[in-house]
């Protein structure tokens, strides 16, 4: 079974992007890249930085998770960039 992972990418104003994937780094280079596989909410916006990501087991967790966190307040979520908080403690 292949991992997924939930991350966060930070754009040049701040913004923190969250979405999900089974290999972080090439789908962080799709997301700098601005191709056709970047999200369109990401294009012309970077540099971009990878401000986090952990693995969070099965797909179906891994969007539990991204819904519940597109629903935080920017505060909750610089908090889980930090390691003031945790995945673990979370229930989507």
């Amino acid at each position: 079974m292949t991992p997924w992972f939930l991350y966060l990418i930070r754009t040049r104003s701040g913004t923190l992007y969250t979405g999900i994937t089974t290999d972080v780094q090439r789908r962080f280079s799709e997301h700098q890249s601005g191709g056709p596989r970047a999200a369109r909410s990401l294009r012309g916006k970077g540099p971009l930085e990878l401000a986090y990501a952990a693995k969070v087991g099965d797909r179906t967790r891994a969007a539990q998770l991204e819904y519940a966190l597109k629903r935080w307040p920017r505060t909750r979520k610089e908090r889980l960039v930090a390691g003031k908080i945790h995945l673990d403690d979370i229930e989507p």
